[in-house]
């Protein structure tokens, strides 16, 4: 019994509170009954997260993507519930049906809708099926004659998808499949092309692009994602001569104009973009996010700052999570991130070094700052074409990690990419030494890639590195010191210093 009892008279007990699945599905059901779509969406994907096999919260989830008109997405989720959650859901047959006739693929739209009624024919919405099958039949004339191009609109939306969500290799694929059954499908190739682009085969981009103008010269996207390419390739000259040409095409097609005039913001021609997108905004235009975003960078940046402000409230709505970033805080920014803008010089610096092993070094260290997107974008980043091949596939295997898209990504340099954060993990209090420990390990890095020599176990490769480089130095590390640091026994450090020693060729 407690000496002190009294000590303990009136104390509430202490809980830790450790949210769950079931607590964000019902945060998420609360905001979509407030019409709160957005954070609706947020909670329930956290849900989802926590529970990825709960298909009631899948289900919930992919209505919430119903309602922001993102049918794609809840496409995907409805066919997860019935392929790997829950086939009795057929009501997810139903969802599906509604989705696909808002995208006018109306042949999906009917299979669904005669698979709710067949598997639940008296369920909650047969009725709703049996008007949709209704509809579908009064159209289907109409619908017939304009499958194939709203089924080749529903690919591409996909495929687009895909390329925001970063999944570069499989929307190529998506595409190519596309192409191959339409080979003159001009808007497949202009996806294709910012795939191979975003995941570093620039080569193939600019292949793709230059197809596209060929067979179909004029062709509007094709001309803005070239001009794209020239500016993230530092092709100044190519690019001036091109926005040349740009300036003095006035388009009709609302889709157009919004191109046209995010590639003027994204080159920082802001006047024209501007210009464009205002004009946009007079007719009425129902902007994306993205729209918004450069309406309100344009507007600021030629001084309508009223416009800015108005536009950037608009993008909140829709994404509120971008709070914070506005266009004229940008130097407020600037001054309270000096040194990560440094940072970020040296990187630039090191990516122009004459070693390979440096310039891998500097691919390294733009993905643990955190700031590799506009490392990229920065008008000082080195031509994609001035790259080796050990620098490209690496380059594309870091832009793919933040999503960790384990289908996509190079397992040989995942595993190189680890074997260097090991080596940060060990040293990063002492730069001198990781320098120098950073650079043996991309020179054999580089040597076995090359050779195609497979890589596993990181903690080795790390432990290996060291000790080969202690040795080349005359540093005094014994293998079991070395070992025991690297959490790894003294037999398997044997064995990746044997397998590692013929690469290692210190600068």
């Amino acid at each position: 019994m407690s000496k002190h009892p009294k000590k303990h008279e009136g104390r509430a007990k202490v809980y830790s509170f450790i949210p769950t699945g079931e607590y964000y599905f019902h945060k998420g059901l609360e905001a979509y009954d407030r019409f709160d779509f957005q954070k609706a969406k947020k909670y329930l994907k956290r849900a989802l997260e926590l529970e990825p096999m709960e298909p009631m919260i899948a289900c919930q989830l992919s209505l919430v993507y119903t309602e922001t008109g993102e049918y794609a997405q809840s496409n995907e989720l409805l066919l997860a519930i019935l392929n790997e959650m829950d086939e009795r859901m057929t009501e997810c047959h139903y969802f599906l049906a509604n989705n696909y006739a808002h995208l006018g693929v109306y042949s999906e739209a009917y299979r669904h809708a005669k698979l709710y009624l067949e598997r639940d024919e008296i369920g909650e919405f047969a009725e709703d099926a049996e008007d949709l099958l209704e509809w579908i039949h009064q159209h289907e004339g109409d619908a017939e004659s304009s499958m194939e191009q709203e089924t080749l609109l529903y690919l591409q939306e996909k495929s687009r998808a895909m390329l925001e969500d970063g999944h570069y290799m499989e929307a190529v694929k998506l595409l190519k499949k596309l192409i191959k059954s339409h080979p003159e499908f001009w808007p497949a190739y202009n996806n294709m092309a910012l795939a191979y682009f975003y995941g570093g085969n620039t080569d193939e981009a600019f292949r793709t692009l230059e197809k596209v103008l060929d067979h179909n010269k004029g062709n509007l996207h094709a001309l803005c994602n070239l001009a794209v390419f020239y500016y993230y390739e530092q092709k100044t000259e190519r690019l001036q001569s091109l926005l040349k040409l740009l300036e003095k095409i006035q388009p009709l097609n609302p889709e157009h104009r919004y191109k046209l005039g995010t590639t003027f913001a994204l080159t920082k021609r802001y006047e024209r973009a501007y210009c464009l997108l205002k004009q946009l905004q007079k007719t009425g235009y129902a902007g994306s996010p993205g729209y918004y975003y450069w309406l309100s960078k344009a507007a600021f940046f030629t001084g309508n700052q009223k416009t800015a402000e108005a536009a950037w409230n608009q993008l909140l709505v829709l994404e509120p999570q971008k709070a914070g970033s506005e266009p004229w805080n940008e130097d407020v920014k600037r001054s309270k991130n000096g040194e990560d803008n440094q940072y970020e010089e040296l990187i630039l610096k090191l990516l122009r070094s004459h070693e390979i092993p440096e310039r891998l070094c500097a691919i390294f260290f733009m993905e643990i700052s955190g700031r590799k997107r506009t490392i990229i974008s920065s008008p000082s980043f080195k031509s994609l074409e001035e790259f080796t091949f050990p620098e490209k596939v690496y380059l594309a295997t870091i832009l793919q990690l933040e999503k960790d898209h384990e289908m996509n990504i190079n397992v040989n340099v995942k595993t190189g990419h680890e074997t260097a954060l090991e080596l940060y993990e060990q040293h990063a209090s002492d730069q001198s030494e990781l320098s120098v420990l950073l650079v043996d390990w991309f020179t054999a890095f580089e040597k076995m890639l090359e050779t195609g020599e497979k890589l596993s176990n990181p903690s080795a490769l790390a432990a290996a590195t060291e000790y080969l480089s202690a040795t080349e130095r005359n540093k005094k590390k014994t293998q079991r010191e070395i070992a025991k640091q690297y959490g790894i026994s003294p037999a398997t450090l044997r064995k990746y210093t044997n397998k590692i020693a013929d690469y290692f060729i210190p600068l």
